[in-house]
Protein backbone atom coordinates (compact mmCIF):
# COMPACT_ATOMS: atom_id res chain seq x y z
CA UNK A 1 0.00 0.00 0.00
CA UNK A 2 2.66 2.24 0.87
CA UNK A 3 3.59 3.25 -2.84
CA UNK A 4 -0.42 4.31 -3.47
CA UNK A 5 -0.34 6.42 0.09
CA UNK A 6 -2.09 9.22 -2.23
CA UNK A 7 -4.73 9.41 -3.97
CA UNK A 8 -3.13 11.01 -6.93
CA UNK A 9 -0.60 8.08 -7.22
CA UNK A 10 -3.19 5.69 -6.39
CA UNK A 11 -5.00 6.93 -9.83
CA UNK A 12 -1.64 6.53 -11.52
CA UNK A 13 -1.67 3.60 -10.63
CA UNK A 14 -5.31 2.29 -11.51
CA UNK A 15 -5.24 4.15 -15.14
CA UNK A 16 -1.37 1.85 -15.87
CA UNK A 17 -3.09 -1.35 -15.18
CA UNK A 18 -0.47 -1.19 -12.23
CA UNK A 19 -3.46 -2.30 -9.61
CA UNK A 20 -6.61 -2.66 -9.75
CA UNK A 21 -9.60 -0.94 -7.87
CA UNK A 22 -10.36 -4.15 -5.95
CA UNK A 23 -6.98 -4.42 -4.96
CA UNK A 24 -6.70 -0.84 -3.44
CA UNK A 25 -10.35 -1.44 -1.83
CA UNK A 26 -9.30 -4.64 -0.15
CA UNK A 27 -6.19 -3.22 0.98
CA UNK A 28 -7.96 -0.34 2.67
CA UNK A 29 -10.53 -2.93 4.24
CA UNK A 30 -8.16 -5.04 5.87
CA UNK A 31 -6.24 -2.28 7.23
CA UNK A 32 -9.57 -0.61 8.30
CA UNK A 33 -10.02 -4.60 10.38
CA UNK A 34 -6.71 -4.30 11.84
CA UNK A 35 -6.80 -0.90 13.62
CA UNK A 36 -10.41 0.14 13.78
CA UNK A 37 -10.85 -1.64 17.19
CA UNK A 38 -7.56 -0.06 18.49
CA UNK A 39 -8.26 3.45 17.04
CA UNK A 40 -11.95 4.16 16.45
CA UNK A 41 -12.16 5.00 12.54
CA UNK A 42 -15.68 3.65 11.89
CA UNK A 43 -18.88 3.80 13.33
CA UNK A 44 -19.74 1.60 10.72
CA UNK A 45 -18.12 0.14 7.79
CA UNK A 46 -19.96 -0.61 4.32
CA UNK A 47 -17.42 -3.49 3.25
CA UNK A 48 -19.64 -5.26 0.96
CA UNK A 49 -20.82 -2.45 -0.84
CA UNK A 50 -17.45 -0.96 -1.29
CA UNK A 51 -16.75 -4.51 -2.95
CA UNK A 52 -19.50 -3.95 -5.32
CA UNK A 53 -18.42 -0.24 -6.19
CA UNK A 54 -14.50 -1.25 -6.74
CA UNK A 55 -15.53 -3.98 -8.98
CA UNK A 56 -17.95 -1.52 -11.02
CA UNK A 57 -14.81 0.84 -11.19
CA UNK A 58 -12.50 -1.77 -12.40
CA UNK A 59 -15.19 -2.59 -15.41
CA UNK A 60 -14.62 1.02 -16.12
CA UNK A 61 -11.00 0.62 -16.52
CA UNK A 62 -11.11 -2.15 -18.38
CA UNK A 63 -13.42 -1.17 -20.57
CA UNK A 64 -11.33 1.94 -21.44
CA UNK A 65 -14.29 4.21 -21.11
CA UNK A 66 -13.06 7.88 -19.42
CA UNK A 67 -12.63 6.70 -15.58
CA UNK A 68 -14.41 9.48 -13.45
CA UNK A 69 -11.99 11.95 -10.83
CA UNK A 70 -11.75 9.07 -8.23
CA UNK A 71 -12.84 5.85 -10.48
CA UNK A 72 -11.73 3.22 -7.40
CA UNK A 73 -10.71 5.52 -4.70
CA UNK A 74 -11.43 4.25 -1.02
CA UNK A 75 -13.55 7.30 0.83
CA UNK A 76 -14.51 7.81 4.04
CA UNK A 77 -17.58 9.85 5.14
CA UNK A 78 -18.33 11.68 8.17
CA UNK A 79 -21.15 10.12 10.44
CA UNK A 80 -23.13 13.51 10.40
CA UNK A 81 -23.43 13.04 6.36
CA UNK A 82 -26.06 11.26 4.97
CA UNK A 83 -25.12 8.01 2.73
CA UNK A 84 -27.66 5.16 0.85
CA UNK A 85 -25.44 2.34 2.50
CA UNK A 86 -26.97 2.77 6.28
CA UNK A 87 -28.36 5.45 8.69
CA UNK A 88 -26.43 8.95 10.18
CA UNK A 89 -26.15 8.39 13.83
CA UNK A 90 -23.91 11.91 14.37
CA UNK A 91 -22.50 9.78 16.86
CA UNK A 92 -25.71 10.19 19.43
CA UNK A 93 -27.85 8.36 21.09
CA UNK A 94 -30.23 11.30 20.14
CA UNK A 95 -30.54 12.12 16.66
CA UNK A 96 -33.79 9.89 14.61
CA UNK A 97 -32.00 7.42 12.97
CA UNK A 98 -35.22 7.29 10.19
CA UNK A 99 -33.94 10.87 8.78
CA UNK A 100 -31.07 9.69 7.21
CA UNK A 101 -32.30 7.42 5.22
CA UNK A 102 -35.02 9.32 4.31
CA UNK A 103 -32.46 11.84 2.61
CA UNK A 104 -30.42 9.30 1.05
CA UNK A 105 -26.90 10.64 -0.41
CA UNK A 106 -26.27 14.23 0.49
CA UNK A 107 -25.32 16.14 -2.42
CA UNK A 108 -21.62 16.02 -1.67
CA UNK A 109 -21.69 12.04 -1.55
CA UNK A 110 -23.38 11.80 -4.39
CA UNK A 111 -20.73 13.67 -6.07
CA UNK A 112 -18.10 12.01 -5.01
CA UNK A 113 -20.01 8.68 -6.15
CA UNK A 114 -21.14 9.90 -9.37
CA UNK A 115 -17.03 10.25 -9.76
CA UNK A 116 -16.49 6.86 -9.50
CA UNK A 117 -15.26 7.20 -5.58
CA UNK A 118 -15.89 4.14 -3.67
CA UNK A 119 -17.75 4.57 -0.01
CA UNK A 120 -16.06 2.44 2.43
CA UNK A 121 -17.88 3.49 5.49
CA UNK A 122 -19.11 6.21 8.03
CA UNK A 123 -16.47 7.81 10.20
CA UNK A 124 -16.21 8.69 13.92
CA UNK A 125 -17.48 12.27 15.08
CA UNK A 126 -17.81 14.17 17.91
CA UNK A 127 -21.20 14.11 19.00
CA UNK A 128 -22.89 16.85 16.43
CA UNK A 129 -19.53 17.40 15.44
CA UNK A 130 -19.29 18.97 18.59
CA UNK A 131 -17.26 18.67 22.32
CA UNK A 132 -14.94 15.77 23.01
CA UNK A 133 -15.39 11.89 23.35
CA UNK A 134 -17.19 10.39 26.31
CA UNK A 135 -16.39 7.50 27.76
CA UNK A 136 -19.66 6.70 29.15
CA UNK A 137 -21.74 6.01 25.51
CA UNK A 138 -21.93 3.29 23.23
CA UNK A 139 -19.36 4.52 20.73
CA UNK A 140 -15.68 4.00 19.67
CA UNK A 141 -13.13 6.78 21.11
CA UNK A 142 -10.99 8.02 18.20
CA UNK A 143 -7.39 7.59 19.27
CA UNK A 144 -4.25 8.67 17.05
CA UNK A 145 -2.27 6.89 14.99
CA UNK A 146 1.03 8.89 16.07
CA UNK A 147 0.18 7.58 19.72
CA UNK A 148 -3.11 6.30 21.07
CA UNK A 149 -2.93 8.02 24.24
CA UNK A 150 -3.47 10.76 22.31
CA UNK A 151 -6.67 12.59 20.61
CA UNK A 152 -7.18 12.43 16.94
CA UNK A 153 -8.51 15.98 16.92
CA UNK A 154 -11.92 16.79 16.20
CA UNK A 155 -14.65 16.51 15.05
CA UNK A 156 -14.00 15.13 12.07
CA UNK A 157 -11.60 12.13 13.62
CA UNK A 158 -12.14 8.97 12.26
CA UNK A 159 -11.73 10.66 8.45
CA UNK A 160 -8.59 11.99 9.90
CA UNK A 161 -6.90 8.92 11.55
CA UNK A 162 -8.65 6.94 8.31
CA UNK A 163 -6.55 8.80 5.60
CA UNK A 164 -3.91 8.56 7.84
CA UNK A 165 -3.42 4.88 8.60
CA UNK A 166 -4.75 3.89 4.77
CA UNK A 167 -8.60 2.81 5.66
CA UNK A 168 -9.17 4.65 3.16
CA UNK A 169 -7.22 7.26 0.61
CA UNK A 170 -9.55 10.48 1.47
CA UNK A 171 -12.79 11.60 2.84
CA UNK A 172 -14.65 13.84 3.88
CA UNK A 173 -15.34 15.85 6.86
CA UNK A 174 -16.97 18.74 8.38
CA UNK A 175 -15.55 22.39 9.26
CA UNK A 176 -17.62 24.81 12.15
CA UNK A 177 -14.59 25.62 14.10
CA UNK A 178 -11.88 23.96 13.06
CA UNK A 179 -13.28 20.15 12.40
CA UNK A 180 -11.31 19.47 9.38
CA UNK A 181 -8.02 21.41 10.20
CA UNK A 182 -7.47 20.25 13.48
CA UNK A 183 -7.92 16.82 12.90
CA UNK A 184 -6.02 17.19 9.68
CA UNK A 185 -3.07 18.71 11.64
CA UNK A 186 -2.91 16.58 14.79
CA UNK A 187 -3.00 13.10 12.31
CA UNK A 188 -0.65 14.52 9.68
CA UNK A 189 -2.63 14.64 7.04
CA UNK A 190 -4.16 17.72 5.07
CA UNK A 191 -7.29 19.06 5.44
CA UNK A 192 -9.26 22.26 3.56
CA UNK A 193 -12.10 24.44 4.63
CA UNK A 194 -13.04 26.06 1.06
CA UNK A 195 -14.95 29.11 0.80
CA UNK A 196 -18.56 29.40 3.20
CA UNK A 197 -20.82 28.69 -0.01
CA UNK A 198 -18.57 26.80 -2.02
CA UNK A 199 -19.96 23.28 -1.39
CA UNK A 200 -22.91 22.42 -0.58
CA UNK A 201 -23.92 20.96 2.95
CA UNK A 202 -27.70 19.86 2.22
CA UNK A 203 -27.61 15.89 3.96
CA UNK A 204 -25.37 16.72 6.82
CA UNK A 205 -26.37 17.43 10.04
CA UNK A 206 -26.07 20.90 10.98
CA UNK A 207 -23.87 22.42 13.91
CA UNK A 208 -23.74 26.11 12.96
CA UNK A 209 -26.02 27.37 10.07
CA UNK A 210 -23.82 30.30 9.19
CA UNK A 211 -20.42 28.41 9.84
CA UNK A 212 -21.37 25.22 8.85
CA UNK A 213 -18.57 23.53 5.46
CA UNK A 214 -17.94 20.11 4.54
CA UNK A 215 -14.17 19.54 2.38
CA UNK A 216 -11.95 17.16 1.97
CA UNK A 217 -9.11 15.38 4.00
CA UNK A 218 -6.63 13.23 2.02
CA UNK A 219 -2.70 12.79 2.14
CA UNK A 220 -1.34 15.86 0.56
CA UNK A 221 -2.81 19.26 -0.82
CA UNK A 222 -3.07 17.65 -4.74
CA UNK A 223 -5.28 15.37 -2.99
CA UNK A 224 -7.71 17.09 -1.56
CA UNK A 225 -7.64 19.72 -4.85
CA UNK A 226 -8.74 16.50 -6.34
CA UNK A 227 -11.36 16.39 -4.19
CA UNK A 228 -12.49 19.68 -3.71
CA UNK A 229 -13.17 19.71 -7.96
CA UNK A 230 -15.30 16.59 -7.27
CA UNK A 231 -17.23 18.67 -4.38
CA UNK A 232 -17.87 22.19 -5.28
CA UNK A 233 -20.28 23.87 -7.15
CA UNK A 234 -23.69 25.43 -6.58
CA UNK A 235 -26.40 23.18 -6.02
CA UNK A 236 -30.44 24.50 -5.32
CA UNK A 237 -30.81 21.72 -2.09
CA UNK A 238 -28.48 24.40 0.02
CA UNK A 239 -29.37 27.87 1.12
CA UNK A 240 -26.10 28.70 1.69
CA UNK A 241 -24.64 27.46 -1.57
CA UNK A 242 -23.00 30.53 -3.69
CA UNK A 243 -23.44 30.35 -7.51
CA UNK A 244 -19.63 31.39 -8.50
CA UNK A 245 -17.84 29.42 -11.22
CA UNK A 246 -15.06 26.44 -10.30
CA UNK A 247 -11.80 26.88 -12.04
CA UNK A 248 -9.61 23.74 -12.58
CA UNK A 249 -7.53 23.35 -9.56
CA UNK A 250 -5.33 21.08 -10.71
CA UNK A 251 -4.08 23.22 -13.81
CA UNK A 252 -2.35 25.63 -11.21
CA UNK A 253 -0.23 23.20 -8.98
CA UNK A 254 2.70 24.08 -11.26
CA UNK A 255 5.13 24.13 -7.77
CA UNK A 256 6.19 27.75 -9.01
CA UNK A 257 5.27 30.24 -6.29
CA UNK A 258 7.10 33.32 -8.05
CA UNK A 259 5.76 36.52 -7.04
CA UNK A 260 3.11 35.43 -4.31
CA UNK A 261 2.83 37.34 -1.90
CA UNK A 262 2.89 35.74 1.85
CA UNK A 263 1.94 36.79 4.94
CA UNK A 264 3.01 35.16 8.05
CA UNK A 265 0.74 35.98 11.35
CA UNK A 266 3.29 37.21 13.91
CA UNK A 267 3.71 34.02 16.43
CA UNK A 268 3.17 35.77 19.97
CA UNK A 269 -1.03 35.51 20.02
CA UNK A 270 -0.17 31.52 18.65
CA UNK A 271 2.03 30.36 21.02
CA UNK A 272 2.28 32.04 24.37
CA UNK A 273 1.91 29.73 27.46
CA UNK A 274 -0.70 27.00 25.31
CA UNK A 275 2.66 26.65 22.98
CA UNK A 276 4.94 24.35 21.75
CA UNK A 277 8.33 25.88 20.86
CA UNK A 278 8.88 23.48 18.15
CA UNK A 279 5.81 24.74 16.20
CA UNK A 280 7.61 28.68 16.18
CA UNK A 281 10.71 26.43 14.40
CA UNK A 282 8.32 24.42 12.16
CA UNK A 283 6.93 27.79 10.89
CA UNK A 284 9.54 29.38 10.13
CA UNK A 285 11.53 26.35 8.18
CA UNK A 286 7.79 25.88 6.00
CA UNK A 287 8.03 29.58 5.42
CA UNK A 288 11.76 29.25 4.11
CA UNK A 289 10.21 26.68 1.78
CA UNK A 290 7.85 28.97 0.24
CA UNK A 291 10.19 31.76 0.11
CA UNK A 292 12.98 29.20 -1.96
CA UNK A 293 9.90 28.68 -4.69
CA UNK A 294 9.93 32.03 -4.84
CA UNK A 295 7.37 33.55 -2.58
CA UNK A 296 7.47 37.14 -0.91
CA UNK A 297 7.55 37.17 2.35
CA UNK A 298 5.91 39.77 5.45
CA UNK A 299 5.14 39.61 8.74
CA UNK A 300 1.20 40.85 9.64
CA UNK A 301 -1.21 40.64 12.56
CA UNK A 302 -4.69 39.33 12.05
CA UNK A 303 -6.98 42.27 12.92
CA UNK A 304 -9.56 41.12 15.61
CA UNK A 305 -8.37 38.11 16.44
CA UNK A 306 -10.18 37.24 20.20
CA UNK A 307 -12.94 39.68 18.88
CA UNK A 308 -13.42 37.08 15.75
CA UNK A 309 -12.81 34.00 18.31
CA UNK A 310 -15.26 35.14 20.49
CA UNK A 311 -17.83 35.83 17.19
CA UNK A 312 -17.29 32.04 16.37
CA UNK A 313 -18.26 30.90 20.30
CA UNK A 314 -21.22 32.51 20.43
CA UNK A 315 -22.51 32.05 17.00
CA UNK A 316 -21.81 28.66 16.22
CA UNK A 317 -23.22 27.63 20.40
CA UNK A 318 -26.31 29.61 19.82
CA UNK A 319 -27.56 28.10 16.20
CA UNK A 320 -26.70 24.92 17.80
CA UNK A 321 -28.70 25.33 20.94
CA UNK A 322 -31.49 26.63 18.38
CA UNK A 323 -31.01 23.18 16.86
CA UNK A 324 -30.77 21.05 20.22
CA UNK A 325 -32.88 23.22 22.24
CA UNK A 326 -36.62 20.21 21.87
CA UNK A 327 -33.90 17.51 22.82
CA UNK A 328 -32.38 19.04 25.36
CA UNK A 329 -35.80 19.52 27.57
CA UNK A 330 -36.34 16.04 26.55
CA UNK A 331 -33.05 13.34 26.24
CA UNK A 332 -30.55 15.65 28.38
CA UNK A 333 -29.06 12.51 30.05
CA UNK A 334 -28.49 10.66 26.20
CA UNK A 335 -25.89 13.93 25.40
CA UNK A 336 -22.21 13.84 25.86
CA UNK A 337 -20.96 16.11 28.99
CA UNK A 338 -19.50 18.05 26.17
CA UNK A 339 -22.74 18.87 24.34
CA UNK A 340 -24.45 19.55 27.14
CA UNK A 341 -21.58 21.52 28.77
CA UNK A 342 -20.59 23.73 25.24
CA UNK A 343 -23.83 23.97 23.42
CA UNK A 344 -26.07 24.52 26.88
CA UNK A 345 -23.95 27.38 27.77
CA UNK A 346 -25.96 29.00 25.11
CA UNK A 347 -28.55 29.88 27.50
CA UNK A 348 -26.39 32.87 28.91
CA UNK A 349 -26.04 34.62 25.48
CA UNK A 350 -28.67 37.03 24.39
CA UNK A 351 -30.62 37.90 20.87
CA UNK A 352 -28.32 41.06 21.07
CA UNK A 353 -25.45 38.96 21.61
CA UNK A 354 -25.96 36.68 18.57
CA UNK A 355 -26.53 39.90 16.38
CA UNK A 356 -23.54 41.81 18.28
CA UNK A 357 -21.80 38.57 16.81
CA UNK A 358 -22.75 38.97 13.32
CA UNK A 359 -21.71 42.72 13.03
CA UNK A 360 -18.20 41.69 14.56
CA UNK A 361 -18.34 39.33 11.91
CA UNK A 362 -18.75 41.51 8.92
CA UNK A 363 -16.22 44.17 10.56
CA UNK A 364 -13.81 41.19 10.41
CA UNK A 365 -14.14 40.18 6.96
CA UNK A 366 -13.54 43.91 5.79
CA UNK A 367 -10.69 44.12 7.97
CA UNK A 368 -9.30 40.68 6.65
CA UNK A 369 -10.16 41.74 3.19
CA UNK A 370 -7.85 44.56 3.58
CA UNK A 371 -4.84 42.47 4.44
CA UNK A 372 -5.28 40.60 0.92
CA UNK A 373 -5.09 43.95 -0.86
CA UNK A 374 -0.94 43.75 0.19
CA UNK A 375 -0.81 39.69 0.38
CA UNK A 376 -1.99 36.65 -1.42
CA UNK A 377 -1.59 33.99 1.30
CA UNK A 378 -1.85 34.26 4.89
CA UNK A 379 0.21 31.63 7.26
CA UNK A 380 -0.19 30.68 10.56
CA UNK A 381 0.01 27.72 12.77
CA UNK A 382 -3.31 25.37 12.01
CA UNK A 383 -2.50 24.83 16.34
CA UNK A 384 0.25 25.71 18.69
CA UNK A 385 0.70 22.16 20.12
CA UNK A 386 0.31 18.74 18.36
CA UNK A 387 -2.55 16.46 19.71
CA UNK A 388 -3.89 16.36 23.46
CA UNK A 389 -3.83 13.26 25.53
CA UNK A 390 -6.99 12.11 25.95
CA UNK A 391 -6.76 12.77 29.81
CA UNK A 392 -5.86 16.23 28.72
CA UNK A 393 -9.62 16.18 27.02
CA UNK A 394 -11.14 15.87 30.64
CA UNK A 395 -10.52 18.57 31.32
CA UNK A 396 -13.11 20.95 30.01
CA UNK A 397 -11.95 24.14 31.18
CA UNK A 398 -8.50 23.82 31.06
CA UNK A 399 -8.05 26.50 27.83
CA UNK A 400 -6.45 24.03 25.51
CA UNK A 401 -9.03 25.33 23.22
CA UNK A 402 -6.89 28.56 22.72
CA UNK A 403 -3.93 26.53 20.96
CA UNK A 404 -6.34 25.97 18.30
CA UNK A 405 -5.79 28.72 15.33
CA UNK A 406 -9.08 27.88 13.19
CA UNK A 407 -11.83 28.90 14.44
CA UNK A 408 -10.73 32.86 13.26
CA UNK A 409 -11.51 31.70 9.56
CA UNK A 410 -15.34 30.03 10.16
CA UNK A 411 -15.91 34.00 11.61
CA UNK A 412 -15.21 35.46 7.85
CA UNK A 413 -15.39 32.36 5.62
CA UNK A 414 -12.01 32.64 3.47
CA UNK A 415 -10.75 29.38 2.49
CA UNK A 416 -8.22 27.64 4.81
CA UNK A 417 -6.01 24.29 3.82
CA UNK A 418 -3.87 22.68 6.85
CA UNK A 419 -1.16 20.85 5.47
CA UNK A 420 1.28 19.11 7.53
CA UNK A 421 4.87 20.97 8.59
CA UNK A 422 7.24 19.14 11.07
CA UNK A 423 6.65 17.41 14.19
CA UNK A 424 7.27 18.38 18.33
CA UNK A 425 9.89 16.84 19.95
CA UNK A 426 7.39 14.09 20.86
CA UNK A 427 7.09 13.11 17.59
CA UNK A 428 3.46 14.03 16.67
CA UNK A 429 2.40 16.05 13.67
CA UNK A 430 2.22 19.75 13.36
CA UNK A 431 0.21 21.54 10.97
CA UNK A 432 0.74 24.79 8.81
CA UNK A 433 -2.73 26.94 8.19
CA UNK A 434 -2.76 28.68 4.51
CA UNK A 435 -5.40 31.27 3.89
CA UNK A 436 -6.27 32.77 0.89
CA UNK A 437 -9.30 35.32 -0.23
CA UNK A 438 -12.83 34.41 -1.02
CA UNK A 439 -13.26 31.59 -3.49
CA UNK A 440 -9.40 31.51 -3.92
CA UNK A 441 -8.94 28.00 -2.60
CA UNK A 442 -6.92 27.26 -6.39
CA UNK A 443 -3.90 29.79 -4.71
CA UNK A 444 -3.87 28.14 -1.20
CA UNK A 445 -3.85 24.59 -2.74
CA UNK A 446 -1.31 25.74 -4.77
CA UNK A 447 1.04 27.16 -2.43
CA UNK A 448 0.59 23.62 0.03
CA UNK A 449 1.37 21.38 -3.55
CA UNK A 450 4.53 23.46 -3.91
CA UNK A 451 5.20 23.15 -0.34
CA UNK A 452 5.27 19.39 -0.40
CA UNK A 453 6.82 18.74 -3.52
CA UNK A 454 9.72 19.95 -1.62
CA UNK A 455 8.66 18.50 1.73
CA UNK A 456 7.79 14.88 2.44
CA UNK A 457 5.68 15.07 5.86
CA UNK A 458 2.72 14.42 4.00
CA UNK A 459 4.14 11.08 3.51
CA UNK A 460 5.42 9.82 7.05
CA UNK A 461 4.29 6.61 8.34
CA UNK A 462 2.21 7.08 11.51
CA UNK A 463 4.41 3.95 14.17
CA UNK A 464 0.88 2.50 14.35
CA UNK A 465 0.50 2.21 10.75
CA UNK A 466 3.89 1.06 9.72
CA UNK A 467 3.18 -1.61 12.12
CA UNK A 468 0.42 -2.51 10.33
CA UNK A 469 2.27 -2.75 7.19
CA UNK A 470 4.71 -4.77 8.81
CA UNK A 471 2.24 -7.18 9.75
CA UNK A 472 0.80 -7.70 6.84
Amino acid sequence: MNEYLTISDALDGLRENEITATELVEKAIETGKSLDDELGIYIARYDEHAREAAAAADAVYAAGDEPGLLQGIPLGIKDIITTVEGETTAQSLVLDRSWGPAIGDAVVVRRLRDAGGVITGKTTTMEYATGVPDWTKPFPIPRNPWNSEHWTGGSSSGTGNGVATGAFLGGLGTDTGGSIRIPAAYCGISGLKATFGRVPKSGCVPLGYSLDHIGPMARSARDCAIMLQVLAGYDPSDACAVDAPVPDYLRGLTGDLTGLRVGVDTLAQHVGDHGDSATVAALQAAVSVLSELGATVTELALPYYAELNAATRVTSRSEAFAYHAPDFRSRWGDYFQSTRTGVGSAVAFTGADFVQAQRVRRVGQRAVAGLFADVDVIVTPTASIGALTLEELGDLGGGWFRSMHTSYWNAVGNPALSVPMGFTAAGLPLGMQIVTRPFDEATGLKVGEAYQRMTDFHIAMAPLTRREAVST
